[in-house]
Formats: C-alpha cells, sequence, structure tokens
C-alpha cells in the first residue's frame, strides 16, 4: 500500500453520509479537537486530528480546537503553545479563534445552578473514601448519599458558597442525582463540580471551583454548535451522561457523540502520565526528544506531517481496536521520504584510504544526481582526492562468504566514483587498523573494470573537503512489545539501552555544510537523517537524528 494511498472510507463518514441522505442531519458539519492541555500531544492525538479535521474537510464543515482546561493544576501556556504548533504542522487550520472550556466558565456554572434548581444535582459532603463505599461495584448498586435530599434551596446556597470560597479543598462537591442502582457506574450520581484553589492558566483566580469533564464537555460542544463529538471508546461507556447533561439543561444544540478505537503502538508508550514521567526523571531529553512518541518529537526526529497523515489513513478508523505494529508506522516514513528525500553520502566511522597511484596535489569533481529517480531535483558534486574516508564497517580482514564490501586485494566500487582495490592495511601501535592504502583504477569511471570484479559498491566522502558531523542513531525506545503490561514489574524495566547511540566525527559530503532544515536526507545505505537545528547550533557543525533506517532490522531480527 503506497504511503499516498486514497484516504480509507470509514464507518464514521458512513453515519454522517447515512443521516444527511435520510435527511436526519441538515447543515453544516462541525466537529472539534478537544485536548486537555496537560502535555504534549502524541502520536495517539495525531488520529484523533486527522479523524477530526479530515471529516469536517470531506463535508465542507468546520472543525474547533478547543482546550479542555478545567484541570488547573497540571496545565501550562507551554502545553497549549505546543499543541497549536503540532496541529499547524500537521497541516490543519481550525475554524476561528482557539476555544477554551474555561471561556464557558460562567456558563457552565449557570447550568450547573438550572440542575440544582430542577433537582437533578445537589451538594454532597461524603469524603472521597464514603464517597467509593456508597458507589458500589459493577456487580452491587450503589447507596444514595444521605445528603442526596438536601433541599434544592440549601444545595444551591451551598454551591454559592463553594463558589465564593468558603469551603476547603475537597470539603463539598456538586453531584449530579441520577441513579444510583444503574449498571452503568458513571450514572451512579458523578461529580460536576469540584474545589480546587488553584491559579488557571486564562482566568487566574477567579474560580475556586472548577468542573469536572463530563459536565464540561457536552454543555462546550452544544454552546460551540458542534454536530459530531467523536471521541475515543473509553468514552462510550459515558455517553448516556453526556446525553443527560444535554437533555437536562435549557440548551437548542444536542451534538451526537460518536466512538472510534484509540490508537495503540507496540513498543510503545502513549499514556500522558508515563510520557511526563520519562521527561520528570531524565529518562529522555524533554517532551520533544526524538524518541518520544509525542509530534514533537517525530518532527525533531525528521517525521513529516505527510508521512504521520498517511500512516492514520492506512490504520484507519475502527471500533475494533487492537495493537497496530510500529512498523507501518516506519513503512509510511520510509515510503513518503523515499520518494523526495535529497540523497548525500555520510561515513559514520570513518577509515581513512590512501590512493597510492592518484597524485597527491589533484582533486576532480564528480557530479551525481540528488535524487536518482527525480531528475528534476538537479545534481551535487562532490570531490575526489588521493585522500578518503569510509566506514570501518565496510572492511574485513577475513570476509565472511559473500561479502559484497572492501577486503584484501579485494576491488570495491566507490558510488559515483572509480573501482580501488586494498593493497595494503595499515595499523597502529596497538595493532589497530588507521589506514589501507589502496589502488584507483582510472578506466572505471562509470563503466565495469576490465578483467576483473567488483565486489560491490560502498559510498565515501573525500579528505579535502568533506564536512565533520555528529550523528545521533536513534531507535524505538522500548525493546518490549507492551512496555507497560508487565504487571510486576516498572514499565521503565524495558528502556531499550540502544535507544540512542551518539557518533562523534563522522564525515559527510560537502552539499551538506548547510544542509536544508525543511526535509530529512538519505544518507546512501544508512537511512534517512534530519538535520537538529538547535544541536547544529550549540555544536557550530551539523548534527543530525536518524529518522529511520532504511529497512526495518526488528522484523528481521535484527534486534
Amino acid at each position: 500500500m503506497s504511503a499516498e494511498s486514497k484516504k480509507a472510507h470509514n464507518f464514521i463518514q458512513s453515519l454522517i453520509e447515512d443521516a444527511i441522505e435520510t435527511g436526519q442531519h441538515t447543515g453544516q458539519v462541525i466537529t472539534r479537537f478537544p485536548p486537555e492541555p496537560n502535555g504534549y500531544l502524541h502520536v495517539g492525538h495525531a488520529k484523533s486530528i486527522c479523524l477530526n479535521f479530515g471529516i469536517a474537510e470531506t463535508f465542507g464543515g468546520e472543525c474547533n480546537l478547543r482546550f479542555d482546561d478545567t484541570n488547573p493544576e497540571k496545565e501550562s501556556q507551554e502545553y497549549i503553545d505546543a499543541i497549536k504548533q503540532d496541529v499547524e504542522w500537521l497541516g490543519y487550520q481550525w475554524a476561528g479563534d482557539v476555544y477554551y472550556a474555561s471561556d464557558y466558565f460562567d456558563q457552565l456554572y449557570g447550568f450547573a445552578e438550572e440542575l440544582i434548581q430542577k433537582g437533578k444535582a445537589y451538594v454532597c459532603a461524603l469524603t472521597a473514601d464514603e464517597m467509593a463505599q456508597y458507589r458500589g461495584s459493577l456487580t452491587e448498586p450503589g447507596k444514595n448519599s444521605p445528603y442526596r435530599d438536601r433541599p434544592v434551596e440549601e444545595s444551591l446556597q451551598l454551591f454559592r458558597d463553594m463558589r465564593d470560597g468558603k469551603f476547603k479543598n475537597g470539603e463539598l462537591v456538586l453531584r449530579a442525582k441520577i441513579d444510583m442502582s444503574s449498571p452503568n457506574i458513571n450514572m451512579r450520581d458523578p461529580i460536576l463540580y469540584r474545589i480546587r484553589y488553584a491559579d488557571h492558566h486564562q482566568t487566574g483566580d477567579k474560580w475556586c471551583i472548577y468542573p469536572m469533564y463530563d459536565f464540561t464537555h457536552p454543555i462546550s460542544d452544544a454552546l460551540e454548535g458542534i454536530t459530531h463529538s467523536l471521541c475515543t471508546l473509553e468514552f462510550e461507556d459515558h455517553r448516556p451522561l453526556y446525553d443527560w447533561v444535554l437533555d437536562n439543561i435549557t440548551i437548542p444544540c444536542h451534538p451526537r457523540q460518536i466512538e472510534f478505537a484509540r490508537l495503540n503502538l507496540n513498543y510503545t508508550i502513549t499514556s500522558k502520565r508515563k510520557l511526563k514521567r520519562l521527561v520528570d526523571e531524565n529518562v529522555v531529553d524533554g517532551w520533544n526528544d526524538p524518541r518520544m512518541p509525542t509530534i514533537s518529537g517525530m518532527r525533531r526526529r525528521g517525521y513529516t506531517p505527510q508521512s504521520i497523515r498517511a500512516f492514520c489513513d492506512m490504520i484507519g478508523i475502527n471500533k475494533a481496536g487492537g495493537i497496530v505494529d510500529v512498523g507501518m508506522l516506519e513503512f509510511a516514513v520510509r515510503e513518503d521520504l523515499n520518494a523526495r528525500a535529497p540523497r548525500a553520502m555520510c561515513v559514520m566511522r570513518p577509515l581513512k584510504v590512501t590512493l597510492s597511484n592518484y597524485p597527491e596535489d589533484k582533486t576532480e569533481t564528480l557530479v551525481l544526481p540528488v535524487h536518482p529517480q527525480n531528475p528534476e531535483m538537479g545534481e551535487r558534486e562532490v570531490s575526489w582526492s588521493q585522500t578518503l574516508y569510509i566506514d570501518r564497517e565496510d572492511f574485513e580482514m577475513e570476509p565472511p562468504r559473500k561479502w559484497k564490501r572492501l577486503a584484501p586485494e579485494q576491488a570495491v566500487r566507490l558510488r559515483g566514483g572509480y573501482v580501488m582495490t586494498c593493497k595494503e592495511v595499515v595499523r597502529d601501535e596497538a595493532g589497530q587498523i588507521v589506514e589501507l592504502k589502496c589502488e584507483y583504477d582510472p578506466n572505471t569511471l562509470g563503466v565495469n573494470p576490465e578483467g576483473y570484479k567488483a565486489n560491490g559498491v560502498i559510498h565515501w566522502v573525500s579528505a579535502t573537503d568533506s564536512v565533520e558531523a555528529d550523528i545521533n542513531l536513534y531507535d524505538r525506545l522500548f525493546n518490549h512489545e507492551s512496555p507497560d503490561s508487565d504487571k510486576d514489574g516498572d514499565f521503565l524495566d524495558h528502556l531499550n539501552p540502544e535507544s540512542l547511540v551518539v557518533l562523534r566525527g563522522a564525515r559527510v559530503e560537502k552539499s551538506l555544510a548547510e544542509p536544508r532544515e525543511d526535509l530529512p536526507y538519505q544518507f546512501e545505505r544508512e537511512g534517512y537523517f534530519f538535520c537538529d537545528p538547535a544541536l547544529t547550533k550549540e555544536a557550530g557543525k551539523p548534527v543530525f537524528n536518524r529518522t529511520v533506517t532504511l529497512r526495518d532490522s526488528w522484523g528481521k531480527g535484527g534486534k
């Protein structure tokens, strides 16, 4: 399947089409993406972004960006700014201004008072432990709170006193009055408001009571005129409460909530709490560490928005759930980059090669394509000189069978250049190989040698005009397929010790002296690599992050 394949026709799109055809839905389709600003967005959010904005685009509608900012103790402006950047980087634009649930705090408070006045909500003084005991279980019904039948006026006054700061954190809550014997525990008089003395990043210290998500979300949707509220499957059991809230207040709009399976990737953690722990405990270098499954981390690693959107198309939208192989994401990245990443040569572990039969004072310019399959991308120049560098891994003193690289008295072709034969191996006092002395065949530029055969093709750079660079070889952060499934251990026990290997003193061809910052390169025979602007500026030389290998080594026993 091509990464540029046509978007799948998912079941949500079909539901909307049916509703339009039968007249159940008229007017514009309006969706929303409602992240909580308590961390950076990850690849699972990318699926939701693509779905919500994609559905709006499909039906010529609009998609709002609304921050679910009802928990100020865990939220920050940093997260808000990062989320906005991620959505825009993926190629989407929200309708109008950015919305916040906190925009509606006054209205939410008014709807809470309406529920109290209708006898549909009450102020409860049970402690958290007592409330858990009263709630019952999956097999046993709950018990009514002793405060459930407070007079309306008493609950109304207590709720106003909560708002006015007359009680301590956790001393009172506002609960919906629904059904303590409901088989759906979410309907057993859920909390609507709790007391929290915390400054809010949008409203400051105006409020000391904050609404719960299950109360805030349906009302925010309705106030914005959302027609389809698309949620992951864990909210399916919350849908009756979503509908109950809207059915019991005076509001003209009633969005339709539709659930879909969240994205679960193997070898990957997407719990915000656990991702935050990786950051807080300095396991990774921040939320945008290229090993993180965050959108900002994938961007810094060199993933493209096109590849992430293609991946979301590939996995589709359904209710079945299941685990998606992270190899599918890597495949989408390779497919996208293979088609348009400029080519270049990088020698990661340089081994000096001296061409003993090439003049010391001579250089010549060889012309190579920027992309062999895309001639419109132009050409690049590399210099051929007496002293070159090849990768240490491309030479073996005692090569195994079917060895297709350099060995003593064997010949190889240097990519885009001549054929050379190894004649002498130079070692230092410790016995380490420090130089190869070779002879090149001047009659082999672009043609096969006569009378013998080259043993393969390897990459190289010239010592005279190549550029020093540092290489960060990033790999999967975990070496366990399901790192958080170990009930007897900690997910950090499954960290991959080789998730980052740093190579200093690599050499890249001169075309990478000032690398592009908008697209990864394919380092020939090595993989796809992206210039890290911040690290490059800090190091004073190019620093490249490995985006993905040329092929899946994990799936072939490579790890």
